[in-house]
């Protein structure tokens, strides 16, 4: 065994809106104003070796980076260009203009960089874009990054990402996933995948329930799976609490992901 060089860390782990959101009242967003450990910001995460990788910028990006005591970001990677997504671009265009000096590699589907190319116009000259096709791998910090389509926005990617020591999978938005990303993704180490709703899935489309991660996640052979992207409260809600109690019968092969959580792989 060789020993882990990359840390990964979630920087929010809610679907849009937050927990709590400013709008709710519902147990799962009263208990996120009592519980500190029940808040949760817009999915992004972060992986950490000699450099720093951030995928997706969150509206609360920047408290994110802040919590997380960052000071440069070497490369930003996209999943899609939703706001909950994207939100936060406009955070790092001091970091390109005072720090950096020079425009930020930015990598992502052609749907994606276009989307944020569109919403924030004013920052092109600080992105350094580079589409990448699906399946397409990129090498990143000794790690290796593969873009595998999932089922959301057009152009939406879960990035397989690959150290000598652990395969980890990332899709925070994603219904059940395409037979070829589901086959490259078999036995991974990690995975961490949207589990948007509590029991009825609005959308099966573009989101899974919880319960649809943890049965396609298993059905996968995910030795560690975790669940993101959590709205705790777009149907039914369902306490932290609640949901802890629930997933005591994996036995620990399935944890909810949490902001600040970090792992070394």
């Amino acid at each position: 065994m060789g020993h882990a060089t990359h840390t990964f860390t979630f920087m929010g782990t809610a679907a849009g809106c937050g927990v709590p959101a400013f709008f709710c009242d519902c147990p799962a967003c009263d208990e996120a104003r009592r519980d500190p450990r029940a808040r949760r910001g817009d999915c992004g995460v972060m992986v950490r070796g000699e450099k720093t990788v951030l995928i997706d910028t969150p509206p609360d990006v920047r408290h994110q980076l802040i919590r997380e005591d960052v000071r440069n970001i070497d490369e930003l990677l996209y999943t899609h260009a939703h706001f909950d997504h994207l939100g936060g671009l406009g955070e790092l265009e001091y970091l390109v203009q005072l720090v950096r000096k020079a425009p930020l590699p930015t990598y992502g589907s052609a749907e994606a960089l276009e989307g944020a190319s569109i919403e924030f116009h004013y920052m092109t000259y600080c992105l350094d874009m580079r589409e990448l096709a699906p399946y397409e791998q990129v090498e990143l910090d000794g790690a290796r990054y593969t873009a595998l389509p999932v089922t959301h926005a057009p152009g939406t990617y879960g990035y397989l990402i690959e150290t000598p020591e652990t395969r980890l999978f990332y899709a925070s938005d994603t219904g059940k996933l395409p037979p070829e990303t589901a086959e490259r993704v078999r036995d991974v180490d990690v995975m961490a995948m949207d589990a948007t709703f509590w029991k009825r899935n609005w959308s099966p489309d573009a989101h899974h329930s919880v319960q649809e991660c943890i049965e396609e996640g298993l059905e996968l052979g995910a030795k560690t799976l975790y669940l993101t992207h959590l709205a705790m409260h777009y149907d039914e809600p369902v306490t932290l609490a609640e949901l802890e109690e629930y997933l005591r019968q994996y036995g620990g092969r399935v944890k909810p992901a949490a902001d600040g959580l970090s792992f070394a792989f």
